[in-house]
C-alpha cells in the first residue's frame, strides 16, 4: 500500500466514522504522526514493486526513582502514560503515591518516574513470569498479589446497544492498524462513548497507557468499559480487574484461565464482538439485551482484524 492509498483509506475511514463521533474521543491514535510509521519498498505476490507503511518499534527503558525496572518495545507515543501504567499494573506504584516527576529523554530512550515515597524492588525484580503477551511481556512479583482484594462495582450494566455502537465507532476511527497493521488497540469507554484509544505493538502496552492516563487524570473506573482487540488472556483479565474496571470486551477470543479468573473476580467478559455477534462467558448478569440483532449490522471488511480463533 503506497502513500496515496494510505491517504485514501484514512479519508474513507474518517468519513465512515463521522466527525461528531470522532469528537467523542478524549484521546485517539494519530496515524499521521511521522514518528510512528515509515514507508518501506518491497515486492508483492506478483513480483511487482510496492510501498507499504510499517509500524516503528523502539526500546524504552523505564526507571523508578534510581532503579532500572524494564526495557519495553513500544511505538514510542505517550511514554509517560506507559511508564505510570506499567508501574501501577505491576503493583510498584500505589494509587495514593505522589508523583514528583516523569522525565522522558527521547534520544536516550529512557523514562524516569520519581515518587515522594522511597521504593526498592530488587527482590521483586528477581521473580519474573513470562506471559502470553506480544513483545514478550513480563510480569514481576506475584501475579495475584492484589487480585482477590479487589471488589468490582456490581450496580453497573452493559447494554447490547453499547457493544454495537462501540464496535462501529472504534473500528471506524483512524488508526495505525488501518494504516499499517501489526498493532493492538485498547479503548477506555463509558456507555456507548469511546474515551481513550491507545495502540501499541503489544496489547499490554496499550493497556498500561490507559492505566497511566486514568491515574494522571483522576478517572474513576467503576462505571467504565474496557475494549480491546486482543485475546482475553489471564493477564488481560488481571490488569482490567486491577484497574477496577468491571466490564471487558474484545473482538477476539478467550483463554480458559482468563474465563476462570473473570468469574472469580465478578468481571463481565465479552469476546468475539464483531458486527452483531458476541459471546459472554462471565458476569452475564450485567448485560441488558436492549437491541435487536439487526441493529448491529455486518462489519465493514476493511476493519477486520484477526479472527478470534487466530489471535
Amino acid at each position: 500500500m503506497g502513500e496515496t492509498a494510505v491517504r485514501q483509506l484514512r479519508k474513507a475511514t474518517a468519513k465512515l466514522a463521522g466527525a461528531p463521533e470522532l469528537e467523542e474521543f478524549l484521546l485517539r491514535p494519530d496515524p499521521d504522526d511521522p514518528r510512528l510509521t515509515r514507508v518501506v519498498q518491497g515486492l508483492d505476490e506478483s513480483g511487482r514493486p510496492v510501498e507499504t507503511p510499517v509500524v516503528m518499534e523502539r526500546p524504552l527503558t523505564l526507571f523508578l526513582n534510581g532503579q532500572e525496572i524494564v526495557t519495553m518495545m513500544t511505538i514510542g507515543d505517550y511514554p509517560d502514560y506507559l511508564a505510570l501504567g506499567y508501574l501501577l499494573n505491576q503493583n510498584m506504584l500505589r494509587l495514593d503515591d505522589e508523583i514528583e516527576g516523569v522525565d522522558y529523554d527521547e534520544d536516550l530512550e529512557v523514562v524516569v518516574v520519581r515518587t515522594a515515597r522511597a521504593t526498592n524492588y530488587e527482590e521483586k525484580l528477581k521473580k519474573k513470569i513470562r506471559t502470553s503477551g506480544c513483545a514478550q511481556g513480563t510480569v514481576f512479583g506475584d501475579l495475584m498479589e492484589k487480585f482477590d482484594e479487589i471488589a468490582l462495582a456490581r450496580d453497573v450494566e452493559l447494554r447490547t446497544s453499547w457493544i454495537y455502537a462501540l464496535s462501529r465507532k472504534i473500528n471506524g476511527a483512524p488508526s495505525l492498524y488501518l494504516t499499517s497493521g501489526a498493532i493492538h488497540g485498547c479503548v477506555l469507554c463509558q456507555g456507548d462513548r469511546p474515551l481513550v484509544y491507545m495502540e501499541d505493538v503489544g496489547r499490554h502496552n496499550a493497556v498500561d497507557k490507559i492505566a497511566g492516563y486514568m491515574f494522571r487524570h483522576g478517572i474513576e473506573p467503576h462505571d467504565k468499559i474496557f475494549y480491546t482487540t486482543g485475546r482475553l488472556t489471564s493477564e488481560m483479565v488481571i490488569k482490567t480487574v486491577q484497574m477496577g474496571i468491571p466490564i471487558l470486551v474484545s473482538r477476539s477470543g478467550f483463554t480458559a484461565w482468563g474465563v476462570d479468573l473473570a468469574r472469580q473476580a465478578g468481571l463481565t467478559l465479552v469476546g468475539r464482538a464483531k458486527g452483531r455477534r458476541f459471546v459472554a462467558l462471565a458476569g452475564q448478569e450485567r448485560i441488558v439485551f436492549d437491541a435487536e440483532l439487526q441493529a448491529g449490522g455486518e462489519e465493514d471488511p476493511r476493519h477486520g482484524r484477526k479472527a478470534a480463533g487466530d489471535d
